[in-house]
């Protein structure tokens, strides 16, 4: 496989920058200030010493044994981003990029948000460096996600509720890069997915990589060999291009990443974009994303708010494309399954993100033999979807309505 992306930011016909003049300088400054920083001993350093003693880094790759063997089938081992501070696997990049922008001389961080963890992670980044933080929110997520709203207000960050379109992931995409437009020379923009313009897309999956290579250490010395497959949910797909690029060099570890049936492809509320969409240019990328027969970006839908976005990233297009990885789809209702089982079966309560995950490893894993190797990415915790879950599963959250419930 090629290195990738190119010098143009493309991989293969996807990826590229397709913005405004406007935003070109910034995105040029970005690319020349990355490829500096990224190779200084002393941002190396930093980094580290931030992963391991504020994040929480290395994550441990747990072999979850009771759910192995009530599948019957493979080994399934969970690496544990659920375990990073904030609760997600998005603070290896928001502490990766907030070096950057602080060594970039920038004064303030703008984000945008789907599931909140990203905001979360953006203004715990920003509260620990004192920078001061504006998180672009859809009025749809804010309602979905109101405990990590509140957790972004703690943390000092103001919330910019966005109330356009979808009230989605996209629209806050949108008004933040409206937002860098305006304030470029003081304001660092902090993308919260492998998706966006160059050099985003690379620098997101640089940072998120850490996933990867730790897992494939850590599978090492306790199996001996690598893994046969590697699963991860697929939104934009930070998580998963993490977990996936340390092994893109091993043909013999499978790659499956699964995105949000929603309702059912067939219904039409869904967010697999991969898996039902076309190439087409989103957020300054070409990628593949939902349209409609006019070209039209169509609104997703997904009962997972980190996954509710028409669009992904450009390097899983490209693996997409040549097959280098599969990609397939898990419903709400296969989410929320898989969620309840890893809860009872491990004690562990996964984010709906992860929990679609999760739905392909309870499917995939009894069709392999037992000595067989799945890992998986469990991107996150479960707290921040309750609300979501107990929605779905018609319980009210308050002291009378769960009394006595089982």
């Amino acid at each position: 496989m090629p290195r990738l992306p190119d010098r143009t930011g493309h991989f293969g016909e996807f990826g590229g920058r397709w913005v405004s003049e406007t935003l070109m300088p910034a995105l040029f400054e970005l690319e020349e200030a990355y490829a500096r920083i990224k190779r200084d001993p002393d941002f190396k350093r930093d980094l580290s010493q931030l992963l391991s003693e504020y994040v929480g880094r290395p994550t441990p790759l747990t072999h979850a044994r009771r759910l192995s063997d009530d599948l019957g089938g493979a080994q399934i081992y969970l690496k544990r981003e659920d375990l990073c501070h904030t609760g997600a696997h998005k603070i290896n990049n928001t502490i990766g990029q907030i070096l950057i922008a602080v060594r970039m001389g920038k004064k303030r961080i703008i984000a945008e948000t789907g599931a909140g963890q990203h905001g979360v992670a953006a203004a715990t980044a920003s509260a620990h460096f004192g920078l001061p933080c504006e998180v672009f929110m859809g009025a749809e997520d804010v309602r979905r996600q109101a405990l990590n709203v509140f957790r972004m207000k703690l943390l000092g960050a103001s919330v910019r509720v966005v109330e356009s379109g979808s009230r989605t992931l996209k629209d806050a995409m949108n008004e933040a890069l409206r937002d860098w437009i305006t304030n470029v020379e003081t304001t660092f923009y902090m993308i919260g997915s492998a998706a966006g313009p160059h050099p985003y897309p690379m620098l997101v999956r640089d940072l998120q990589s850490v996933i990867g290579r730790e897992a494939r250490r850590q599978i090492l010395s306790i199996t001996g060999r690598l893994p046969d497959v590697l699963i991860a949910c697929v939104g934009g797909g930070s998580n998963a291009i993490g977990l996936f690029h340390p092994f893109l060099q091993d043909p013999q570890v499978q790659l499956v990443g699964v995105e949000a049936a929603g309702h059912g492809i067939s219904s039409g509320r869904h967010a697999a974009t991969l898996s039902a969409g076309q190439p087409g240019v989103l957020h300054g990328a070409r990628s593949y994303l939902l349209q409609d027969e006019l070209g039209q970006v169509r609104e997703a839908h997904s009962i997972s708010a980190g996954l509710d976005y028409p669009g992904v990233g450009p390097e899983h297009s490209y693996l997409h494309e040549h097959g280098l990885a599969r990609y397939v789809t898990a419903t709400d209702e296969e989410a929320l399954a898989a969620l309840e089982r890893l809860a009872r079966t491990e004690g562990i309560i996964p984010a709906l993100e992860t929990a679609h995950a999760v739905a392909e490893v309870i499917r995939l894993a009894p069709t392999l033999p037992r000595e067989s190797v799945i890992v998986v990415s469990l991107s996150g915790r479960g707290d921040k979807d309750m609300q979501s879950v107990a929605a779905a599963r018609g319980v009210r959250l308050d002291s009378s309505a769960t009394e006595g419930h089982s």
